[in-house]
């Protein structure tokens, strides 16, 4: 009920202070595991990337937001879980792995980081699709969220990750590689646009 609430009131904000436009919403699964791999530029994208889904997304988080009393709770009720800085633990893994398992959406920003943009990525988004099965949805947020002017997000098609199924560190780095590209592909065509 609060993720609706939230999704409601991001839509809003986002539709109002940014002329949201959503592109490729057909291509994202209506059911079963999911990853959502989208770039990363600014804070206000995890609630940006839910935001004109249906589905609720899980999303990792610093651990030291769940510390904070009324945001903890709240990201907490929204999906939210916790990662240490400097590292996944297995645990969050574990937790990821089983969201996906259990049919759900976990967003990930391959980039690892808002300082890393155009960045090769991190393996996290690769491994945690290989290990579930979850089909990997490419995201390029497009803009720079300046007050009335268009933010666009586009969903591409999921991308076929079985060529990287050995799951080796060469195989996750290869899978990686060619989420990023379709992201920085996206990126590259509606930033044109």
């Amino acid at each position: 009920m609060l993720y609706r609430i939230g999704r409601a009131l991001f839509r809003c904000f986002f539709t109002l202070f940014f002329r949201l436009r959503a592109i490729g919403m057909e291509n994202v699964p209506k059911q079963g595991a999911v990853v959502l791999c989208g770039n990363h530029t600014s804070v206000l994208d995890p609630p940006l990337l839910g935001t004109p889904l249906k589905r609720m997304v899980h999303f990792m988080a610093k651990a030291e937001l769940f510390d904070i009393p009324v945001l903890g709770a709240a990201i907490s009720k929204v999906g939210a879980f916790p990662v240490k800085r400097g590292g996944v633990s297995r645990e969050s893994i574990r937790l990821a792995v089983q969201l996906l398992r259990d049919g759900n959406m976990l967003g990930v920003f391959p980039e690892g980081s808002r300082n890393n943009a155009g960045g090769m990525g991190k393996k996290g988004a690769a491994s945690l699709a290989l290990k579930s099965g979850a089909a990997v949805v490419p995201v390029a947020i497009v803009g720079t969220y300046s007050l009335f002017r268009r933010m666009t997000i586009v969903y591409g098609k999921p991308l076929d990750l079985s060529a990287y199924a050995g799951a080796s560190s060469e195989d996750l780095e290869l899978a990686t590689e060619a989420i990023m590209k379709e992201i920085r592909r996206l990126h590259s065509t509606y930033s044109k646009a």
